[in-house]
């Protein structure tokens, strides 16, 4: 059983929602915390940083290898290292923004991009290790975080089945099968075409774990389809608003979506329920409006039912319409009233 703090990751739970602060903080403090509160109200299971500075990311340089050239990218032009001095939460905040996620009460862990980082966050007692899409393939940070013996979310963008394998293979070995693995699609924003969601159910026939959603999508709708499917675990970027800007401000959700998302999920997870077929208890009272038989008119004993005095009918707590033609010809063996549900007792 995987447990992340004092919650459970499992289908018998409700989904863990996880908002993802990332560069959203803007390099504002302050912004940061109000960040925390709001996904706080929002009913977020978690709220989670990212644990970065520009040089373990990469080195400053300019030639064409640092630049980024998509001209779909929301980056494009920029300077990877730029991009990560403007994006990256200060080593210097992590213990108060820590401190202050748990004293109003929602977990918070991070992403760390860098050895350095994951020394930080064993110091702050952080209750997992996020590892993303982009670093699956750096064995020595993924090694590093297993050996801690904390949940490893590992995030599949860009991702074979052996990539994965290889990742989760390298957590076992390292003494850690507390392991969920998130779906992604590693484009910002990420279109629903791309999402591939039956990816879900697949990856947990393969591997046995926990399956979850990293999503980078506009709006909620691969996140409550991603629960439908199996999906334990939901991370998604959240800001206060996308008109603040911000490096990832145009594919996060602002507090209005994130609230929807959380209750949204949440009722997609009760929606599965169990295999069951017939009437529940929320049905009890709908048998009004189901058909059955019915004597329409006064029947005497001895009097035969006809297609005048016997009809089906709302409401349903008659016989069932299929012994309608059973019934008709056969003779009454008592008084019977209009409108007494049909029974066998009354044939004979």
């Amino acid at each position: 059983m995987i447990k992340i703090a004092n919650q459970e990751i499992s289908e018998t739970s409700p989904p863990y929602i996880v908002a993802e602060m990332s560069g959203n903080h803007n390099q504002d403090f302050n912004r940061a915390c109000k960040i925390i509160e709001k996904a706080k109200e929002c009913g977020a299971s978690a709220i989670k940083f990212q644990s970065a500075t520009p040089e373990g990311l990469t080195i400053d340089h300019s030639s064409e290898d640092f630049i980024i050239n998509d001209k779909n990218s929301l980056w494009h032009g920029k300077q990877l290292f730029e991009l990560y001095k403007s994006a990256v939460t200060p080593w210097e905040w992590h213990k108060d923004l820590f401190d202050y996620s748990k004293e109003i009460g929602i977990d918070c862990f991070s992403s760390p991009f860098e050895l350095n980082a994951i020394d930080l966050l064993e110091q702050l007692d952080t209750p997992c290790y996020k590892i993303a899409s982009c670093e699956l393939n750096d064995h020595e940070l993924v090694a590093a975080a297993a050996s801690t013996k904390k949940p490893i979310i590992l995030s599949t963008g860009m991702a074979s089945i052996a990539d994965i394998e290889e990742t989760v293979n390298l957590c076992q070995k390292n003494g850690n099968d507390n392991i969920v693995i998130l779906r992604c699609t590693s484009s910002y924003p990420a279109t629903a075409k791309d999402s591939n969601l039956a990816s879900i159910p697949e990856l947990k026939k393969i591997f046995g774990k926990e399956i979850g959603l990293s999503d980078h999508t506009l709006g909620i709708g691969a996140a409550c389809a991603a629960v439908a499917l199996g999906a334990t675990f939901v991370e998604k970027h959240f800001t206060l608003s996308r008109h603040d800007g911000g490096v990832d401000s145009e594919f996060s959700a602002d507090p209005d979506e994130m609230k929807m998302l959380v209750s949204e999920c949440r009722n997609s997870w009760l929606s599965i329920g169990e295999v069951k077929f017939g009437k529940v208890e929320s049905e009890k009272e709908s048998i009004k409006f189901r058909r059955s038989l019915y004597v329409v008119e006064d029947v005497k004993k001895g009097e035969s039912f006809n297609e005048n005095n016997l009809r089906i009918i709302r409401p349903g707590y008659g016989e069932q319409p299929k012994f309608y033609r059973l019934i008709l010809g056969k003779k009454a063996n008592s008084d019977i009233k209009k409108g007494t549900p049909m029974d066998w007792k009354y044939v004979g």
